[in-house]
């Protein structure tokens, strides 16, 4: 199981001042070398100021990432870290779901980790605030899959059935939204089935039919299908046609510190940041050089797939401003629908950690 599992489940004060924050995230960008454009406008405007305490001690920082393209962007960082190439000792674990990382969360045995976008929410309001969204890791990666060629946009959906997983979870209620704010609200047809392979065979079973897949199980059923599906319109990309307005995008994952660690350790938490930036960059630039290294992690099983996926695994590094106005926004979305999927209600300011 690979990205739609995680897809599909969606959990103590910011404290030093900013002069330590700054001083700790010069350091941390001298251990990342190059990655400090790409952290975001958190760490950007954390590493204005100067500080005048002496460096921190390294620390052993526990991190939790899923199978899928929440992890891929996490590959050249966890070769820097195996290499010893970083200030503190980040330890990497990938698990198949995210019920396998929140308890560990919760028990503190966690310090950061990638979880699916309203699991974070969950997590912040079981937990009753002990956790902060430190940067949106991976956008929407949700695509539309067909060997239909009149299907060339999502208005070209009207009057099909769509198959796709997710029933009752965040998939459906994207879906849903997107087509609302189409116009399309009863025009089209939604079966669910249980797994990525399902919707597959569907597809390969009748060349009219259509899904949603997502990355990078889209891939692998184009390659599969040999030349007969393509994937004509990214969720993604509609979204932000019709919602983009609201600053708001369509998500998959993000990451989440353990509020007292952040508080006691703001230093490893800028270096996390600032190399997640640099890992990110250097994946999306390079697809050929790190599919192996996808493979090696467990990620996906084949490299040519992984090379060919990673463009469309959406990898990001969003922090600050920028991730509070998308990732706000899209939980606002599910919580109309269900606020179940969001824990219950929105999570407050203190959420998104913003130093």
């Amino acid at each position: 199981m690979l990205a739609m599992r995680a897809f599909n489940v969606e959990l103590s004060r910011r404290g030093f001042a900013s002069a330590l924050a700054a001083g700790a995230l010069s350091l941390a960008l001298v251990g990342c070398g190059g990655g400090a454009a790409g952290a975001g406008s958190a760490a950007g405007s954390a590493a204005g100021s100067a500080a005048d305490g002496a460096a921190a001690e390294p620390v052993e920082v526990d991190v939790a990432s899923l199978k899928g393209p929440t992890s891929i962007g996490l590959v050249q960082f966890m070769d820097r870290a195996a290499d010893g190439a970083t200030d503190n000792e980040f330890d990497f674990a990938i698990s198949a779901a995210a019920d396998e990382i929140v308890p560990k969360v919760i028990q503190g045995d966690v310090d950061i980790a990638l979880v699916p976008a309203n699991v974070a929410s969950v997590l912040y309001n079981k937990t009753e605030g002990a956790v902060q969204v430190i940067d949106i890791n991976t956008l929407g990666v949700l695509n539309v899959v067909t060997g239909n060629a009149d299907v060339t946009s999502f208005g070209d959906l009207a009057g099909h059935t769509v198959y796709m997983t997710g029933k009752g979870t965040t998939p459906e209620y994207v879906m849903n939204y997107l087509l609302e704010r189409a116009g399309l609200t009863g025009q089209v047809t939604l079966e669910f089935k249980s797994e990525p392979t399902e919707v597959l065979s569907a597809l390969l079973a009748d060349s009219s039919a259509v899904g949603v897949l997502p990355e990078p199980f889209k891939t692998a059923a184009i390659a599969k299908s040999e030349g007969k599906l393509s994937a004509p319109v990214s969720l993604t990309d509609v979204w932000d046609e019709l919602a983009g307005d609201t600053g708001s995008r369509l998500l998959t994952g993000v990451t989440v510190v353990r509020r007292a660690f952040a508080e006691e350790h703001p230093e490893a938490v800028a270096e996390f940041l600032s190399c997640h930036a640099a890992s990110v960059k250097a994946v999306n630039a390079a697809p050929a050089d790190w599919a192996q290294a996808v493979v090696d992690a467990g990620v996906v099983d084949n490299a040519a797939i992984a090379e060919k996926a990673i463009p469309g695994c959406m990898l990001v590094c969003q922090t600050g401003k920028d991730m509070k106005a998308a990732l706000g926004g899209y939980l606002q979305v599910l919580a109309d629908a269900d606020a179940s999927a969001v824990g219950g209600k929105l999570p407050a300011d203190d959420f998104y950690y913003m130093e």
